[in-house]
């Protein structure tokens, strides 16, 4: 099997390469250049020794005698360290030369001293220079003094500059080697000694924890930025695609929701509804990273709550006629003991007109049968707090569908519900406690309203009623301020509103 390498052994090799191809790269540059540079310098170099000697005045009047002109080429070649200087009358022959047997031939090269103007330049594997010689009386061009020095190799041209390039180079490739161990180590230390197949099954296993999970993870970072989000949390939280990198307030979010994922709403399984459902976030902060919110789907979990209270409120109303029918009974049994059989069948009478009568003017105002029964029902758990419930003259309510029914029962339920714990918390003065009630069917919508004998809600909290977990109550058991949330969540849906102004409830809920 083969042994894999570590994520320090991988870099450091890697940084290995890169620094020696840098470095041979920069090498070749210099060599380049260090040739570039050398040609320059010997060309200027050969130019001024041909020209001394093309203006020595021996050369320019004795072109023609070749014993005499050997002397001054040969003492400018070996002074100037020239290769080779050579000196051709009009016609190209060679009259001086450090070669003997080139002397007489006839040297074809290209070249423009014959012209007049001096040439440099590369023949074959030497530098040359040109330079024509003029007659010192007609000032005709009557010759040309060549001057040449070998063109070393490349590499021999670049050690014999004075800076020793290869010196330097191999002083870059230390420094490189030791700059590639530290960033190898520092890197192993950052990635907590993880190796590269680590590193990323740990990433693997992440997105598919999280993409897997059928809870909501936000994560946040100190300025309250989204930095992780799935698939679950952003279809929970209607977020957008672009969520990632934008901050908390920069999201179309409401009051709520902004508080829990920012933590200034604090606690265990914070309630907020989003888009018509309800969740359960639970904020989790880390010290200098920012937080991580789970959250959940409470939506089944509420229904059911839900339907727990309604059982639980048809306990109360159930309980509140039996003591309501005992207290009765027991009425009806002091009144036979005394004899007053007259009273007895009055009281029966009253008895029954009045519950006749409450009945007779639900049914007569009101056509669907949950809410009327509704009505009929908290009747009974008004009269055992005190309190007379009502309907307005003008209420009038047909049948309607299953599902406006069913918004019509909640949202009625839970504004009676909390006449009766605002009236409750009344003291006792004498003063006579009731709850209206008017249902009005309008062409398009049906319109509730509520209304009690209570001192009703302060202006300035006029809005802060609806809001989640919003509750006037001193004490509370359990989870409190939800009623008017779902009063207002059902309206929007059916795109409706509800308020209030002091003691009066208006919900309106369209067809």
């Amino acid at each position: 099997m083969r042994r894999r390498r570590s994520l320090a052994s991988q870099l450091l090799v890697w940084q290995l390469v890169v620094v020696t191809l840098l470095l041979c790269a920069v090498g070749a540059l210099t060599v380049v250049q260090t040739g570039s540079n050398f040609r320059s310098n010997e060309e200027r170099r050969m130019l001024s020794v041909a020209e001394t000697v093309a203006a020595n005045s021996l050369v320019q009047e004795q072109m023609g005698n070749w014993r005499l002109l050997s002397a001054p080429a040969e003492t400018a070649r070996s002074l100037s360290g020239a290769s080779y200087v050579l000196i051709l009358d009009d016609r190209r022959l060679v009259i001086a030369s450090p070669d003997p047997a080139q002397i007489g031939s006839t040297l074809d090269t290209r070249t423009t001293a014959l012209e007049g103007r001096s040439w440099t330049g590369t023949v074959g594997d030497s530098i040359e220079a040109h330079v024509p010689v003029f007659d010192p009386v007609s000032r005709k061009v009557n010759g040309m003094v060549i001057a040449g020095a070998e063109e070393p190799g490349i590499f021999a041209g670049a050690l014999s500059q004075p800076v020793d390039v290869l010196r330097y180079l191999a002083i870059a490739l230390v420094i490189g080697v030791t700059g590639s161990l530290l960033l190898a180590r520092r890197v192993k230390n950052q990635t907590l000694g993880l190796e590269p197949h680590e590193i990323t099954a740990l990433v693997e296993n992440r997105e598919a924890l999280l993409h897997g999970i059928r809870e909501g993870v936000v994560g946040l970072d100190a300025q309250n930025r989204i930095t992780l989000v799935n698939d679950h949390a952003s279809d929970l939280l209607a977020l957008p695609d672009d969520a990632l990198g934008r901050s908390v307030e920069e999201l179309e979010l409401n009051d709520r929701l902004r508080d829990v994922l920012t933590g200034r709403a604090t606690g265990v399984d914070q309630l907020v509804l989003r888009q018509g459902v309800v969740l359960t976030l639970n904020r989790m902060p880390i010290e200098g990273a920012g937080a991580v919110v789970t959250l959940r789907d409470r939506t089944e979990l509420l229904a059911l709550q839900h339907e727990l209270d309604a059982s639980q409120h048809a306990t109360d109303t159930l309980r509140a006629q039996a003591h309501e029918f005992a207290n009765r009974l027991h009425t009806i049994a002091g009144l036979i003991a005394l004899k007053e059989y007259d009273e007895v069948t009055n009281y029966i009478h009253q008895i029954s007109s009045a519950q006749d009568q409450w009945r007779a003017e639900v049914s007569a105002c009101i056509g669907d049968p949950a809410v009327a029964a509704l009505l009929i029902a908290k009747a009974s758990l008004a009269a055992e707090r005190g309190t007379a419930l009502r309907m307005e003259p003008d209420s009038v309510l047909g049948r309607v569908d299953e599902a406006l029914s069913a918004d019509l029962v909640m949202v009625l339920g839970n504004l009676v519900d909390n006449a009766l714990d605002a009236l409750s918390s009344l003291s006792a003065n004498g003063a006579q406690k009731w709850i209206e009630v008017g249902v009005m069917q309008l062409d398009d919508e049906v319109q509730v309203v509520v209304r009690d004998s209570g001192p009703g809600v302060a202006p300035e909290l006029a809005e802060e009623v609806f809001r989640h977990g919003f509750t006037t109550k001193a004490a509370s058991h359990g989870e409190r301020g939800i009623g008017l949330a779902l009063i207002r969540r059902a309206c929007l849906r059916r795109g409706g509103s509800v308020n209030v102004s002091g003691s009066v409830f208006t919900a309106r809920l369209p067809w």
